[in-house]
């Protein structure tokens, strides 16, 4: 039952951003991998016609396999039901899939999906969120992220690019090489360490999207330092913003569990996605955690070298976040 779990990824994006167009390649390319492309029942995506394997038939289940081997099916309802009958055709078929790919149309934020992974014992023994991918359109992302929305309603797009991964910068055939450094440098203002790949037509490498492992611990734990870096603009508002935090020294592990505690009650609505590697009192290992708004996970990972610093980085992407709070706070736990 054990054996290796299947990664799933998430693509999000504005509409007319280009995620149909990279979906239809994912279908259509001969990437030798079987991917289940999943549609929310949002999503009214155009699967093009010819890429359909003629011979195929519908099922029950909405599954439809594509000429090479990969298979769409839109999901009516629960996405958890969704997966599990995926994960139990494929057993039953002995048809194994590589990857799945669930598309959320329609939704504002791909955090409900994404902590479907934290939550349900099945889908977690089954399938590994792999990462957000998040499509962007080169020439109309800035004016969708300076949108003013009405109280309480979210911005779409600053959420889209706040949890994601992976940002595909679409269209950059549209726009002047000015324009694209621009949007660069906005994303990075809501989300600094995000990977960004410029393309168009949506057309980009499969490793880039796929086995990216972004919410491995192992991956976390090669945190890039530039991203803790406290040199970013600043953005005293309610806007959506990155914070990094890195402290030489050890906390104490009961004050840290509290203060996280208290951090993902009373904050957790706001804080989007938070990534640590932490050096705790008394154990050898570094303990590397995530968590998708309240949804946590963490686990102690590789040992501290013989003579290695101990020091704890932490990150936190979300919105009206208070970088003295978050630091004051952390400091606290820390071992005098």
């Amino acid at each position: 039952e054990g054996g290796p779990k299947t990664p799933a990824t998430i693509i999000t994006g504005f509409l007319g951003a280009g995620k149909t167009t990279l979906l239809n390649h994912i279908l259509e390319e001969n990437h030798g991998k079987r991917i289940a492309v999943i549609e929310n029942e949002f999503g009214e995506v155009g699967i093009d016609d010819k890429l359909l394997n003629s011979k195929s038939s519908v099922t029950e289940e909405n599954v439809i396999e594509m000429n090479n081997g990969c298979i769409c099916c839109t999901v009516r309802g629960d996405l958890i039901a969704g997966l599990k009958r995926m994960v139990k055709n494929a057993q039953k078929t002995g048809k194994f899939i590589d990857a799945v790919i669930i598309e959320t149309t329609g939704l504002a934020d791909p955090a409900p999906v994404a902590q479907t992974f934290f939550a349900d014992d099945f889908v977690q023994q089954k399938l590994a969120l792999d990462g957000i991918l998040t499509v962007v359109d080169a020439k109309h992302l800035i004016a969708h992220l300076d949108e003013e929305k009405p109280e309480g309603v979210e911005n779409e797009s600053v959420e889209q690019v706040a949890f994601a991964d992976r940002i595909l910068l679409n269209k950059t055939d549209l726009a002047t090489e000015e324009e694209l450094a621009e949007v660069e440098r906005r994303i990075r203002m809501i989300n600094q360490g995000v990977e960004i790949k410029r393309c168009k037509y949506s057309e980009v490498d499969m490793d880039f999207i796929l086995g990216i492992q972004a919410f491995s611990l192992d991956k976390i734990l090669e945190m890039d330092d530039a991203f803790l870096a406290d040199d970013a603009e600043h953005q005293h508002d309610d806007r959506v913003s990155s914070v990094g935090i890195h402290c030489p020294g050890e906390v104490d592990q009961a004050l840290l569990n509290d203060w996280i505690g208290w951090l993902l009650k009373e904050r957790g609505v706001d804080i989007f996605r938070t990534k640590g590697v932490l050096a705790v009192q008394g154990m050898p290992q570094k303990f590397v955690f995530q968590a998708v708004h309240m949804a946590f996970s963490g686990a102690p990972q590789k040992e501290w070298a013989p003579g290695e610093e101990k020091v704890c980085k932490l990150t936190f992407i979300g919105k009206n976040l208070n970088r003295e709070e978050l630091e004051g706070g952390f400091k606290k736990c820390l071992v005098a």
